[in-house]
């Protein structure tokens, strides 16, 4: 609805899906069923904070980071709601070298992307100077954040809920879905895919430092290197 019909209306209805899950929590009171609640609060919570803010007056880039600081005190909260280690959450550095290769994705992930969807650059021109920001943020605010929120927060309470295969694909289908305001299916499937493949590389590592540096390079090159690359051939 929000994507393809009404902003307002989605936003309304993104309102009452967030009412709803507190309510669960609210029921649940406590155990496993209220911390994925309380986790998944921050789905519907993206998507009202990006939509309710005054952004149009700053660049686009901006966005990410006005957007992100909230969302990052939010699943900071939800972390110490539920009473989750920065262990259960993947905040510590297992196995570098892997957690390197695993890093070393993004640039692949952030072409193909590209290909798919075809964004204009954020930034005017391809050099230093403009794009060392905006990839900062980036990093931190698309790389660490959603890692941080869907493989840490919603990961690990997921996996207590529906065991570890349905946790990847449950918290994996929203990911996917919150991307829908692309209006590409076929990019709604590479990042379902995409998170798959983080899920499972988390699992495995116990640490979210890799696929954070995957995901912000991915974004990195989405917006600020591949369409200066292969947008116009340079």
């Amino acid at each position: 609805m929000t994507t393809l019909s009404e902003a307002r209306i989605g936003m309304v209805l993104h309102g009452l899906l967030l009412l709803a899950v507190f309510l669960l929590a609210a029921i649940y009171h406590d155990g496993p069923q209220a911390a994925f609640m309380y986790a998944m609060t921050l789905g519907p919570l993206i998507r009202l904070t990006s939509l309710s803010l005054p952004l149009p007056r700053f660049d686009l880039v901006y966005w990410y980071a006005l957007v992100g600081l909230p969302l990052i005190l939010a699943a900071f909260f939800a972390m110490r709601n539920n009473r989750l280690s920065r262990a259960d959450v993947g905040l510590v550095l297992r196995r570098p070298f892997l957690q390197l290769l695993i890093a070393l994705c993004g640039i692949g992930l952030g072409a193909i992307e590209y290909i798919i969807l075809r964004p204009p650059p954020l930034v005017e021109e391809f050099n230093l100077q403009q794009i060392i920001l905006p990839a900062l943020i980036l990093l931190i605010f698309t790389g660490f954040l959603e890692e941080f929120i869907f493989r840490g927060v919603m990961q690990h309470t997921g996996f207590e809920n529906f065991g570890w295969l349905g946790g990847v694909i449950y918290v994996s289908v929203v990911f996917a879905i919150l991307h829908i305001g692309y209006a590409s299916i076929i990019d709604v499937i590479f990042v379902f895919s995409v998170a798959v493949f983080f899920a499972i590389m988390t699992r495995l590592t116990g640490s979210i430092v890799g696929v954070t540096f995957a995901h912000g390079l991915t974004n990195i090159g989405l917006f600020l290197v591949f369409p200066f690359l292969i947008g116009t051939g340079i």
